[in-house]
């Protein structure tokens, strides 16, 4: 697994390694608006996570996470630690969440 300082450093290195689609959580699905891309939680793997965290402000905390689709498109999804389960199913918050806990 790489090593990043920040935020910006892990979306420019996982760009660099081919994570280039831009995901967003919606209605419990993964979605692409510039292309016609949506995966919901059993469509994708989380390949790598990197947890940032603020030095002072909670709300400076990051997760981003690397998606791999079952058929093999690579892209990132950046979220706040924050997430709000609002709107998304217990599948999908389980498997970010596994993905975000200390080990």
């Amino acid at each position: 697994m790489y090593t990043y300082d920040t935020v910006i450093e892990a979306v420019q290195g996982l760009r660099e390694r081919g994570f280039t689609i831009d995901f967003n959580l919606e209605s419990n699905r993964l979605i692409c608006h510039t292309t016609p891309l949506s995966l919901g939680p059993s469509d994708f793997e989380i390949v790598e996570v990197y947890r940032f965290e603020g030095n002072s402000d909670p709300a400076d905390e990051a997760a981003v996470y690397a998606i791999e689709s079952a058929d093999g498109r690579k892209g990132l999804l950046v979220t706040g630690f924050g997430i709000s389960a609002e709107g998304l199913g217990e599948e999908m918050v389980e498997k970010l969440n596994y993905f975000r806990t200390p080990k």
